[in-house]
């Protein structure tokens, strides 16, 4: 059965994405079959697998609201090993959809409950709000791991976090657990990426992922050509770096 992972953090620009991406790429690129949903209405993941986000028949929108199935809203292989659930604008209108709807928090569970065992691993990549997507994610996912930019707010949002993924886990998935914390955006000349490290693993118990993704231009550069970084430029330290993520995240055991 795949191990579901949601990435998320309700603060915005802080890698999620980016991560969302190209953990996924890497794993499959370690020969493991990978499902990516898009649960973000800006669509980003989406586009940085190459779809074109504006011309997709059927998306997580029309998943979620039931108008298809989801075999009808998968695109196979986007890249070697991967498949996606896309996102479009259409998804903002969702929340307002959903009101009425009867157990309306496990909807995407219901859905990717079915296709579960065909991949080893489903990342779902969360919106930058704590919202009814978000707990539809941490419904569906066995883990959330949380990005973490290295400045100097890093910490702020971290607790409310922690406390919304405790009440989703107390409240409609009581196996739900805390993937982890991964350091993203770090500038190894500065001083203050090193303290944010520093700090942060001083204040919190979760646990943090050895693997630190570097700032990188390469790294940035990647979804515009709608490649994950493995693709893109496969000796980067960008690709290095999600490599190492990937070994780490294949090497937990919950």
């Amino acid at each position: 059965m795949g191990r579901a992972i949601a990435i998320a953090n309700q603060k915005g620009g802080v890698g999620k994405t980016t991560t969302s991406i190209n953990l996924s790429a890497t794993l499959a690129e370690k020969g493991k079959r990978v499902l990516v949903i898009d649960t973000d209405p800006q669509g980003n993941t989406t586009s940085g697998f190459g779809l074109n986000k504006n011309q997709l028949e059927n998306t997580i929108y029309e998943l979620l609201i039931g108008e298809c199935s989801v075999t009808d809203a998968l695109y196979q292989n986007v890249v070697d090993g991967v498949d996606i659930i896309p996102s479009n604008v259409n998804l903002a209108a969702v929340e307002i959809e959903l009101i009425d709807m009867e157990e309306k928090e496990f909807i995407l569970k219901k859905s990717i409950d079915t296709i579960r065992d065909n991949y080893d691993f489903i990342i779902i990549d969360c919106p930058p709000s704590l919202s009814m997507l978000t707990i539809n994610a941490m419904t569906t996912a066995n883990t959330v791991l949380v990005p973490i930019q290295c400045e100097y707010y890093a910490l702020e949002g971290l607790s409310q976090l922690v406390h919304t993924v405790n009440l989703v886990k107390e409240r409609l998935n009581n196996s739900l657990e805390m993937e982890g914390v991964i350091f993203t955006m770090y500038d190894s000349r500065t001083n203050l990426s090193m303290q944010v490290v520093e700090n942060v693993k001083d204040h919190i118990s979760e646990n943090v992922y050895k693997t630190i993704i570097p700032r990188n231009i390469r790294l940035a550069e990647a979804p515009s050509y709608g490649l994950p970084i493995n693709l893109y430029d496969t000796r980067s330290a960008g690709a290095e770096a999600y490599r190492l993520l990937a070994d780490e995240v294949i090497g937990r055991k919950f």
